[in-house]
């Protein structure tokens, strides 16, 4: 498969039921899974390849809030959103522009970039076709609802399976090719 100077990729973890946080937004049924070993797929050495993350305004105020540190010093941050944000976490930067984002994002050839968290923005991201590769972490959990990995937009597609292994603890690692 051949890709644009950037690759756009997803890396995520669901539950067994498609969902990526509970209603109230918490993550407790998946930090339990801390001490799991990912091995070649650990998220260290997944962020150690990223230049540039990607993410929405909903999981910058999610990571802003936890208390611990800023966990992207080496990578350029940019968050989508139309309101300005106050004492950042870390150093970022604000887009409101997804097409002129994409556009700037595909035009850089200095590593690829993630789409980091929230399924809104991913799809809206997906939805262009500015999705190369995703890969979904799905863990053994039924949370009985929250917000899906993939929120109902009418978008269809049809990505071809790159990998599927299981991991520790009963996760199992789905890796797509998308468009």
């Amino acid at each position: 498969m051949e890709y644009p100077l950037a690759r756009i990729l997803g890396y995520i973890a669901a539950s067994l039921d498609g969902f990526i946080a509970t209603k109230e937004e918490s993550l407790d049924w998946l930090f339990k899974y801390n001490s799991m070993d990912l091995g070649e797929h650990d998220y260290k050495t997944f962020l150690k390849r990223i230049r540039t993350i990607v993410m929405g305004r909903g999981t910058y105020d999610f990571i802003a809030r936890g208390t611990s540190p800023w966990d992207y010093g080496a990578q350029r941050v940019i968050v989508v959103t139309s309101r300005p944000i106050d004492n950042p976490k870390g150093p970022l930067e604000t887009c409101s522009d997804i097409d002129a984002l994409i556009s700037q994002l595909r035009k850089r050839d200095d590593g690829d970039v993630w789409m980091l968290g929230g399924g809104q923005l991913q799809m809206a991201f997906l939805e262009r076709g500015a999705i190369d590769e995703i890969e979904i972490y799905l863990m053994p959990e039924i949370i009985g609802g929250g917000h899906p990995l993939f929120p109902p937009t009418g978008f269809r597609s049809s990505p071809r399976l790159i990998d599927a292994k299981v991991i520790d603890q009963g996760c199992v690692r789905l890796h797509y090719a998308l468009g």
